[in-house]
């Protein structure tokens, strides 16, 4: 009787030959990709346009993408399935979970006495309120997909909404940023409400598409609306806030005092510019120590529960209606909040301002950050906005790096840098606390 014992390898398909076909396929999709991108160049010679072709960048391009994808293949095979995958996926950041207390509060540190540190200049502080205005948007949609587990990608409508009810409120009636800031994050809401209750039926894929529909409704809506947003010429000359009633300038009105003569501080252009930055570090941390108070309570949990199993939670007794608005309007009115301080920081804004690419980066943030951490949201955040800002010396390739290293995160950390993510109350603690360890029932 024949048997197959010392031939391990019949009937078995070639690792090797398996990678080398599956970095092939990867090359002539680039090849494909790039022949338009890349292979072709349009130069203009006086009146006619001339196409001039670059061989040279499309070879580096599908070589690249060859020997990348191999090496990719081959690293996933000799972690094995044990250390790869999903698997890895679930247990990416467990390892500092039980510091992210230590590192939270080493974080807030930083940022508070980050713009007084002798390296920190204007540019450098003007960067850093970038992206704790994305900090704070990342937290705010949080709650919508990490937390309640909504798929939005229209984010950026709600953060839209706060900047133009700001900037509208002034031009109309005058009023100060301080009065529009609690009015923004509450038209905001409306707005969240407005989307989240004729969308309480879909899931998944057809939730994103109608968010995406809803983001492009109000971007152009504000386009349109010209007599009253003013269009496409947006809304100029926005007022910056002042410091309790006392304006930056360097000669104030009569009867005034201006910042730097209430502290007796000579003037600098730069004061207005520092306390831009800790308004929203303000800001941002009322957002995250209300995000972190949100899900200790029951409507928290509810939001965590919906993410898990929905029919589990209508078995429950929890409403997925309420459940469900409830998340939208909270991360409407951070991103409100969140525009309006964007409005006043920049003092112009257009529908430009507010096109789809800023949901997809918002987006990106909470999901390379680990959906529903905090702390991750921070750590992608600081690394999707300052890489390309880092990177603008190298013009027409620091977007490039910037795809490259969103790709080699997701590889490295499929479901983002601190995936870790366990739910706010647990059965074994509640029980511990209630002394029911080693008991029935």
């Amino acid at each position: 009787m024949a048997t197959t014992t010392g031939t391990p390898a019949a009937g078995r398909p070639n690792p090797f030959g398996a990678a080398i076909k599956d970095a092939g396929l990867a090359a002539f999709v680039a090849f494909i990709l790039a022949l338009p991108m890349l292979g072709l160049k349009t130069v203009a010679e006086g009146p006619v346009v001339v196409v001039e072709p670059r061989w040279d960048w499309l070879i580096i391009a599908v070589v690249a993408v060859f020997f990348g994808r191999l090496a990719i293949t081959s690293w996933a095979r000799l972690r094995g399935p044990a250390h790869g995958g999903a698997r890895a996926g679930t247990h990416a950041g467990q390892g500092v979970a039980k510091y992210l207390k230590g590192i939270g509060w080493g974080g807030i540190v930083v940022a508070i006495i980050l713009p007084l540190m002798p390296f920190m200049d204007r540019t450098s502080v003007d960067l850093a309120t970038l992206v704790l205005i994305y900090v704070m948007l990342g937290w705010g949609l949080n709650i919508v997909v990490g937390l309640a587990g909504l798929l939005d990608l229209g984010y950026v409508a709600f953060y839209a909404v706060g900047a133009y009810s700001y900037a509208l409120l002034n031009a109309y009636f005058g009023w100060s940023f301080w009065a529009c800031l609690p009015l923004a994050g509450l038209f905001a809401a409306s707005f969240g409400i407005a989307l989240g209750y004729p969308v309480l039926r879909l899931r998944g894929d057809y939730l994103a598409i109608v968010t995406l529909g809803f983001g492009e409704i109000i971007r152009v809506v504000l386009l349109n609306w010209s007599w009253f947003t003013g269009g496409p010429n947006g809304i100029a000359s926005i007022p910056r806030p002042s410091f309790f009633g006392f304006d930056f300038t360097r000669n104030a009105g009569e009867g005034e005092i201006a910042f730097h003569e209430l502290f007796g501080l000579s003037y600098s252009s730069e004061h207005r510019v520092i306390f831009l930055y800790y308004l929203i570090l303000a800001l941002a941390l009322i957002t995250n120590l209300v995000v972190l108070r949100m899900r200790k309570l029951p409507i928290g949990r509810a939001w965590e529960a919906l993410r898990e199993d929905e029919i589990a939670c209508r078995s429950l007794g929890i409403n997925p209606t309420n459940v469900k608005l409830s998340a939208f309007a909270l991360g409407a009115t951070f991103g409100g909040f969140a525009g309006a301080f964007f409005a006043t920081r920049q003092g112009f804004i257009s529908p430009e301002s507010f096109v789809f690419t800023e949901s997809a980066v918002i987006l990106a943030i909470v999901v390379l950050g680990g959906m529903g951490s905090q702390v991750g949201v921070v750590l992608a955040a600081i690394l999707l906005i300052l890489l390309p800002e880092l990177a603008r010396d190298l013009q027409q390739f620091r977007m490039l790096f910037f795809g490259l290293a969103m790709v080699l995160i997701m590889i490295w950390r499929p479901r983002g840098l601190l995936a870790f993510r366990e739910p706010t109350m647990q059965l074994s603690r509640l029980r511990s606390r209630l002394g029911l360890d080693g008991r029935d029932g």
